[in-house]
């Protein structure tokens, strides 16, 4: 199956940017969020300030914490990631080097 993807000259909004708006929101500060994670306030602060990828642990505790899903930052992640990798040309020349297994 082939399929082609619309590319965005922006990249998707990182997870974690949209973990600290919501922080923000709830007018709590990146140390009070962790304590309420059960994480480091350093593995948060990473997140926030786009340091750090979400792992899936993270997107269950975030889910369960915002009551939106795990899904939800998780797929914002594999997006951001996917842009990233389809934007490199390093990675696509590398890519283009595969022969398809049906050509």
């Amino acid at each position: 199956m082939s399929y082609k993807r619309r590319q965005s000259k922006r990249p998707p909004t990182h997870p974690g940017y949209v973990v600290g708006l919501e922080i923000e929101e709830l007018g709590l500060t990146i140390t009070e969020a962790a304590r309420r994670l059960r994480v480091s306030r350093r593995t948060l602060s990473e997140l926030v300030n786009e340091r750090r990828a979400m792992s899936p642990e993270m997107a269950l505790r975030l889910g369960r914490f915002f009551g939106n899903g795990t899904e939800l930052w998780m797929g914002m992640q594999t997006r951001f990631d996917l842009w990233g990798v389809e934007n490199d040309p390093e990675a696509l020349r590398e890519a283009r080097r595969i022969e398809p297994a049906l050509a």
